[in-house]
């Protein structure tokens, strides 16, 4: 069974996810505890040699092994295999888990859009459905070990409702070397195609959408199909495992207690008991046991897909949609809030805080106003400020452009723009009033606007080039 948590981390608060290290299914000590035993004892058993049973040349000659065993162990990028293929498993596991197929849509577009009251009718509608969750049942019998304890010949899905004596039969008789779990959407399209001509089905519109629907679900299936076909390659998961187990084949040796090689040498401290090494263990390798139990979620671990569940919870509703939800509508009557122009529905004491926090209007609504009052003021442009016009488009509109041609700020004007604030009466000042400081760019400036002034007096020529 998935085990779920979320209800106990709905909420952060302190020492909330350290209630969740002390359970026992679906935890990673389930997992890894008989590695981590098998791990503790090889390395006391190691250490009750050294000290115990070898010669002090013995213990000479196994000091340089470990030392070369400690620093083999920085050769093994464990970090850098380990996450990538983790990373890869997990996006692999979320792909299969949206790639089951679920009837919801296609049960809604049946009930909409397949017609008739009458006994005829409700077969059509239920066997449509039908169809769909027996090809459902048939993938899942090919991936999920737990689907095909439930049903492991075909007289189980019989047994079950799912398919018909009948149906059986004619799923027998057509002989195919491959999975034939996309039959039945064969026998949805036939018997949608027949509906439609029947009058059950009103028009093309509705037929059309009713295939799309169905097109998605088998999609689906085959997706599902391909993910239990397609692995990942086994030569990265025999890199990832041959890694692990090789670093703490080391660890075994190189991690240790050495006595010094030299009398009187300082030695390392003796702990006895490695705790770093087997922390280190504990997370190498129970990440390796994520990416283990994760990598097929069909099978039969306690975080696999509750596939049965899914059976029998499609099947339950996708019935319950098609036939008894048929044109069984409540009365519509007035809301709540019909004579109210703003609806506001009511809040619990445990929620009534809520109303007192102010709406989120958007991150400028609170910023405060430029509080130069002079930078408020709406701009109008100044009669003697010359406009610029656009060369090609004033043949076409004889209203100057308001923009400011470039030409007509002089450098005294670009160097002093505290100049530029309104006048009393709303008008800018004249950025001509510099002029006489340098007669050449005055003279220059005068020239440029008498063509700009010539060029826009000028009518447009017929039939003349745009250019």
């Amino acid at each position: 069974m998935t085990i779920s948590y979320t209800l106990k981390v709905a909420n952060s608060h302190f020492g909330g996810f350290s209630k969740l290290l002390f359970r026992w299914k679906g935890s990673i000590y389930k997992l890894l505890y008989k590695e981590f035993i098998v791990f503790v004892v090889l390395y006391a058993l190691l250490s009750l040699v050294y000290r115990w049973l070898l010669t002090e040349e013995q213990k000479r000659l196994y000091t340089k092994v470990a030392q070369y065993c400690n620093r083999s162990t920085d050769l093994i990028p464990m970090s850098f295999v380990l996450g990538f293929y983790v990373t890869l498993i997990v996006n692999r596991w979320w792909a299969q888990y949206t790639s089951i197929p679920l009837p919801d849509q296609l049960m809604c577009v049946i009930s909409s859009n397949v017609h008739g009251k009458d006994e005829k009718g409700r077969i059509l509608r239920r066997t449509l459905i039908r169809y769909a969750n027996l090809s459902a049942v048939l993938i899942l019998r090919s991936v999920s070990t737990r689907v095909l304890k439930r049903f492991p010949t075909m007289d189980h899905v019989v047994e079950a409702g799912f398919m018909t004596q009948d149906e059986h039969k004619k799923f027998e008789s057509l002989h195919s070397d491959f999975n034939k779990y996309w039959i039945p959407c064969v026998w949805f399209t036939n018997l949608a195609a027949q509906a439609r001509r029947d009058g059950h089905i009103r028009d093309d519109v509705a037929l059309r959408l009713l295939m799309d629907e169905l097109n998605l679900f088998r999609a689906k299936c085959s997706t599902l199909f391909h993910y239990d076909w397609i692995s990942i390659p086994l030569v990265y998961t025999q890199v990832v495992t041959i890694a692990v187990y090789s670093f703490f084949a080391f660890c075994l040796i190189g991690r240790q207690f050495l006595e010094p090689l030299e009398p009187g040498q300082e030695g390392d401290l003796d702990m006895y008991v490695p705790l770093s090494t087997l922390l280190q263990f504990f997370f190498y390798a129970g990440w390796l046991k994520v990416a283990e139990q994760i990598i097929n979620p069909f099978g039969e671990d306690d975080d696999d897909f509750e596939t049965n569940k899914l059976i029998d919870r499609n099947l339950q509703v996708s019935l319950l949609s098609v036939d008894d939800m048929y044109q069984n509508l409540p009365p519509t009557v007035k809301d709540k809030y019909w004579n109210e122009s703003t609806a506001q529905p009511p809040y619990t004491t445990a929620t009534a805080a809520e109303t007192l926090k102010p709406m989120f209007l958007g991150s400028t609504f609170d910023m405060r106003t430029c509080e130069d009052a002079e930078q408020s003021q709406p701009a109008e442009a100044s009669p003697s400020v010359p406009r610029a016009q656009t060369p090609l488009l004033s043949r076409f509109f004889t209203a100057a452009s308001p923009a400011i041609n470039i030409r007509n700020f002089s450098r005294e004007s670009r160097a002093h723009p505290a100049s530029w604030h309104p006048q009393a009466d709303g008008s800018f000042p004249s950025p001509y009033s510099n002029r006489s400081e340098d007669p050449e760019s005055v003279a220059r400036i005068e020239e440029e606007e008498t063509e700009d002034e010539n060029q826009a007096s000028e009518p447009p020529t017929p039939g003349g080039s745009l250019g």
